[in-house]
């Protein structure tokens, strides 16, 4: 077993973790590696803590820009998304 199974072994299953890397981070948006750098990049994903000289993202951070994102068709900073006749 590698140490870093042994220390996900070591915490019981019902403890989420705290922060993750950078691939799971993106997992949890079911997007690529590349979208999620872009995304962060353009702060519309909340920034990485540093954990000795590490990056890592807050998993509770990562919750709330999920559920800040829009749901389709919803209105955005009070403009339609439909209906709007430049796209006519």
């Amino acid at each position: 077993m590698t140490a870093k199974a042994e220390r996900m072994a070591s915490l019981p299953s019902s403890l989420p973790p705290f922060g993750v890397g950078r691939l799971k981070a993106a997992a949890l948006f079911d997007i690529s590696p590349s979208l999620f750098d872009r995304l962060v990049e353009s702060r519309q994903l909340p920034q990485p803590r540093l954990l000795g000289g590490r990056l890592v993202w807050d998993v509770s951070e990562l919750g709330d820009a999920w559920r800040s994102l829009p749901h389709r068709l919803e209105d955005i900073d009070g403009f339609t998304t439909t209906g709007n006749p430049w796209d006519e």
